[in-house]
């Protein structure tokens, strides 16, 4: 197996439901169903981020709007037991294969494995996917450019996926850009396909009609009625899914995986002038799956590779040897338009 090295931060398991700060570290413990909860809070002059080590899930991502107001711009909850019951994602990472694959199956050198599905489809790498563990705090640092390292180590046939994977998640602010760095590396080979599952909200209004987008997508990968990749890739030219010229969200609702332009890191460019923030998506991903959902005003950008690829030969490849390191890396960069 490939390996990484990490630095360790030794943390005081507190039982109170209160905060406590000392020497500018945050961290919230709650005992729930005999665990933990962590929190931890790192922040830049531009961005405050609060992850839980529960799913790695970013709880809060606050920046400054046009008139300089605090403004969380990620759907979460101000109670971190909460995420205990959460069944979208909320601010999860995803894994160990995000997005669907079909009859819930792949075949991996010449070996067929049967995967945890609903209606013959897995979803989000299964019935408690990476958002539904507990992870390892390994490393936070205060410094100018503040990170948090958290780690989760997979076993063999955990949702049936094969060989032991260990996935190091590292969040990192540089002042007003958000970095989401994925890696993992496996003790024999696997596929896998990690993102973060954050759905972000630019102003409090209520609706994402008026937001603008942007992005630098040519294709997309074309889904049945069940949101299956069919194995084509269909240009957007001429269909409502053309946000190469940015335009208003309108009514348009996605659940749709882009293919990013191979000649750029830029995936994504989303404003609201009603609050001035603004968030540009650069990953060296091979595609983007925009998702608003139906139940409340947001959007979420899923740097990854493309859904079902362990079952179609001509996507880009999702599988992991034993001598590699996974590595996605993506960042969210914040700014105003005025």
């Amino acid at each position: 197996m490939a390996s990484f090295v990490v630095g360790f931060i030794g943390v005081v398991i507190l039982r109170t439901g209160q905060k406590t700060r000392c020497c500018k570290k945050d961290y919230f413990y709650r005992e729930i169903n005999d665990f933990v909860l962590k929190q931890v809070t790192i922040s830049t002059p531009f961005i405050t981020l609060i992850v839980l080590d529960y799913g790695a899930i970013i709880q809060k991502l606050l920046v400054k709007d046009k008139k300089g107001r605090s403004t969380n711009v990620v759907v979460g909850s101000n109670y971190p037991n909460n995420y205990l019951e959460d069944t979208v994602f909320l601010g999860a990472c995803v894994g160990r294969y995000a997005g669907r694959i079909s009859n819930a199956s792949f075949e991996l050198d010449r070996e067929t494995f049967p995967l945890y599905g609903e209606k013959g489809i897995h979803l989000h790498g299964g019935k408690e996917g990476f958002g539904k563990k507990y992870w390892t705090i390994e490393e936070v640092d205060y410094g100018t450019e503040p990170f948090v390292k958290l780690s989760y180590y997979s076993k063999h046939l955990e949702e049936g996926y094969p060989g032991n994977l260990k996935v190091m998640l590292t969040y990192k602010l540089v002042e007003n850009e958000l970095h989401i760095i994925h890696e993992a590396a496996a003790d024999r080979t696997t596929v896998i396909n990690l993102t973060n599952h954050s759905y972000f909200r630019l102003d409090k209004t209520g609706s994402i009609d008026h937001y603008r987008l942007e992005l630098y997508c040519p294709e997309i990968v074309e889904t049945d009625r069940n949101l299956l990749p069919t194995g084509n890739i269909v240009p957007v030219t001429d269909t409502e899914y053309d946000f190469r010229t940015e335009r208003k969200i309108g009514e348009l609702r996605l659940d749709t995986p882009y293919v990013k332009n191979s000649k750029t890191d830029l995936a994504a460019r989303i404003f609201s002038r009603r609050s001035g923030i603004s968030l540009e998506v650069k990953t060296n991903q091979p595609a983007v799956v925009v998702y608003t959902p139906p139940d409340f005003p947001a959007i979420c950008f899923e740097t990854q590779n493309y859904p079902d690829a362990p079952n179609h030969e001509h996507f880009p490849s999702c599988i992991l040897r034993p001598d590699e390191i996974y590595r996605n890396a993506s960042v969210f960069t914040f700014d105003l338009v005025l």
